[in-house]
């Protein structure tokens, strides 16, 4: 869909992107991978960004952002299968084509399986943030996270990590949350915390939704008998066996949480507890928990804008970086009522939560559960979320008042049995 409503067109808000530079392709086969099937959007199999549609999406991307720092996100698929001179020149150009008051970060989410010398180099030296994807220790990892042979990756994923580290590569962990894993939180985390000296962590549920009828195909990676994938879309009320459960995931985080808050507050830092404090402060960085979303879009390697990546599908198309300005795309009305409705939509059972000042429903894409009342429009994840978000309220709201009183919230670590006043 091409909204070319133009209300915000003269306007530079800051929003954010992941570009695909290789679409949906991937070295692995990653049996929860949503994106894998999006292939099917596209007649041929060869997704490659062209150098036409990287300057096209860079020179219309920043001069969309208002001055000050921009970040350049590069996401799959595996982005790092476009090669390490397709980066290289992604780099000269937002160089070339940056005001001189912007200031160009790149970030990059991999699965380190690719990575060399070369690549450790390149990417220290020009600074990149990068996020490398595992699920935890060996046996967890390569229950879902396999290569096209059906084998695990994680000896391939912990030396692209290592080389990172040699480097000195600023590294972050992207670890999913799910059925399996989840059963193990304290593991997981000692594994990242211990092993890999991982201090930069995200935990992602998986959540695959599942048309009646639809069962056999969602197990098999979203194929057909013959191989050929189905698209993977936003509807279904049912759920994979891959899927994690909610009480599941809420213990899974408060287990976490009280390992961190007892020991690793100020030395790890794990982006659930991180936007859960801000949220104390008005400060929402994650869209999955801010009131609205609609500021972090995808973008395919044609150059296809989408409203979200979860949401890479026909209705959701915006337009395209090479004819369709950002700042129209970002301020149309498709688009803002996108946002918007993450909010307007709440059942009355969000609307009234205690916890929902760090909630906020959730993301959109989980919301098909029922309320007490026989609502729709509840977020499959609400029970776990209640009882993390419940858990975690006096120990965020004694880290609020340590930070306004102008102390670290690391001092909460001093006296763990009086954490209701400082």
């Amino acid at each position: 869909m091409t909204d070319t409503v133009s209300r915000g067109r003269g306007l530079r808000r800051p929003f954010s992107l992941i570009a695909k530079p290789t679409g949906a392709a991937c070295n692995l086969d990653c049996s929860y991978c949503f994106f894998l099937s999006k292939e099917v959007l596209w007649e041929s199999k060869a997704q490659a960004m062209t150098e036409d549609v990287l300057r096209a999406w860079l020179v219309n991307y920043l001069n969309a952002q208002p001055d000050g720092p921009v970040t350049v996100g590069w996401q799959g698929g595996e982005p790092t299968l476009r090669g390490l001179d397709f980066f290289r020149d992604a780099v000269r150009i937002a160089n070339e084509v940056k005001r001189p008051r912007q200031q160009v970060q790149h970030a990059i989410q991999t699965n380190a399986t690719l990575l060399d010398d070369a690549w450790g180099e390149f990417l220290a030296e020009e600074q990149f943030l990068v996020g490398v994807s595992i699920d935890g220790p060996r046996e967890l990892h390569d229950r879902y996270r396999v290569n096209k042979a059906g084998r695990g990756t994680y000896a391939q994923v912990v030396r692209g990590l290592r080389i990172l580290q040699a480097h000195r590569v600023d590294t972050n962990i992207l670890c999913t949350v799910n059925a399996i894993n989840a059963e193990h939180p304290l593991a997981v985390y000692r594994h990242f915390r211990d092993d890999l000296g991982a201090n930069f962590l995200q935990f992602i549920p998986i959540v695959e939704r599942v048309d009646a009828g639809q069962e056999s195909v969602a197990e098999s990676g979203w194929r057909r008998d013959d191989g050929t994938f189905v698209l993977y879309e936003q509807t279904g009320t049912g759920v994979t066996s891959r899927t994690v459960a909610p009480e599941q995931y809420g213990t899974f985080l408060i287990t976490l949480f009280d390992e961190w808050v007892s020991r690793d507050v100020g030395s790890v830092y794990v982006q659930d507890f991180d936007v859960t404090l801000a949220a104390l402060f008005g400060q929402y960085s994650l869209c999955v928990h801010a009131p609205e979303c609609g500021g972090a879009l995808a973008m395919e390697h044609n150059g296809d804008v989408y409203s979200c990546d979860h949401y890479v599908e026909p209705g959701y198309r915006l337009g395209n970086v090479a004819i369709d300005d950002f700042r129209a795309m970002v301020g149309s009305d498709f688009q803002r009522e996108f946002g918007r409705s993450k909010r307007t939509a709440l059942p009355r059972q969000c609307v009234e939560c205690p916890v929902r000042w760090a909630c906020h429903g959730g993301c959109p894409k989980d919301r098909f559960a029922t309320t007490r009342d026989g609502e729709g429009g509840l977020n499959y994840l609400c029970a776990g979320y209640y009882r993390f978000y419940s858990h975690v309220t006096p120990a965020m709201e004694h880290m609020g008042r340590l930070l306004r009183s102008g102390r670290p919230a690391a001092d909460i670590m001093a006296a763990p049995t009086s954490r209701d006043g400082i």
